[in-house]
């Protein structure tokens, strides 16, 4: 039975261990995204950590399943716990901050338009600031997004009827060009006039600027392409931290179990009989 136990939890611990490994992959990928596109560097840390104690606590209880060393196996379910805990809260958390806010649908175009309205909350808040908002704005001008979003048909550029069919990501959408409600005239991806149909009233249609450094960089609508980007980001991050949370309750439980079998095994408590069991002498022992 001892033996039984103590493959159960080292299968449990080396199974955590591969659980762990879609948590940490998760947190790098959203390093990438922070480093190139998503341009929020503190993000991820949170997710980092969380896989990273959890790879080493569930390596720390597979020594202690193998080597029936009683004191790691404790330690790796008490830590676990609040492993389990924070990766909780770091769900609620991600969920929460990005509750709101999504690209509003434009009668005859393939993209959507973003407004920093729609969006609310403290990750709204922080990017709203512009102390903050120019580093990061530098980052998205940096990762060339803009610079990436010209095509050509046979070495001719597109057409404006070819761009507006086009599905364009958010941060394209929303810092590459100016809002469509503006009513500037297309010349290329990143070159409008304001021409006969300018009409917006909004600050954003002052701020675009054709200067391929500023486009629309300064903009709302610029800042909320980039929050419908870490919106999205953080959506297929959590999707997979749910599964894997989900997974890791249930064998914390089945750990706990397996766990105080051994230490009732340890006690010589006999397993599905009462202790005073023998505490009455039969009544044919002399």
């Amino acid at each position: 039975m001892m033996r039984t136990s103590n493959h159960l939890i080292g299968l449990l611990n080396f199974v955590t261990f591969l659980l762990s490994i879609p948590i940490l992959g998760g947190g790098i990928w959203l390093s990438s995204r922070a480093n190139n596109t998503d341009c929020l560097k503190f993000l991820q840390w949170p997710l980092i950590v969380i896989g990273a104690a959890i790879m080493v606590v569930s390596l720390a209880g597979f020594a202690g399943a193998c080597y029936r060393n009683t004191f790691l196996m404790w330690v790796y379910l008490f830590v676990m716990f609040f492993v389990i805990a924070a990766l909780i809260g770091f769900i609620i958390f991600a969920y929460a901050v990005t509750d709101k806010g999504s690209g509003r649908s434009l009668t005859n175009k393939g993209y959507k338009d973003y407004y920093l309205q729609d969006y609310s909350g403290w990750l709204k808040d922080r990017v709203a600031d512009n102390g903050y908002w120019r580093k990061i704005a530098s980052c998205v001008r940096d990762s060339k997004a803009c610079q990436k979003i010209g095509r050509s048909v046979n070495g001719v550029p597109e057409t404006a009827d070819m761009f507006f069919s086009r599905k364009l990501n958010s941060i394209q959408s929303g810092c590459c060009k100016p809002p469509t409600e503006c009513g500037y005239s297309y010349v290329n991806e990143t070159v409008w006039t304001t021409g006969a149909g300018f009409s917006g009233t909004s600050t954003d249609c002052t701020l675009w600027s054709n200067d391929q450094q500023q486009l629309c960089y300064s903009c709302n609508s610029c800042r909320a392409g980039l929050l419908a980007s870490i919106r999205k980001s953080w959506r297929k991050v959590s999707v997979v931290n749910i599964v894997v949370l989900i997974i890791l309750v249930i064998f914390y439980v089945i750990g706990c179990a397996a766990f105080r079998n051994n230490r009732r095994i340890d006690n010589d408590e006999p397993y599905g009989e009462a202790r005073m069991t023998k505490s009455h002498p039969s009544a044919f022992q002399l």
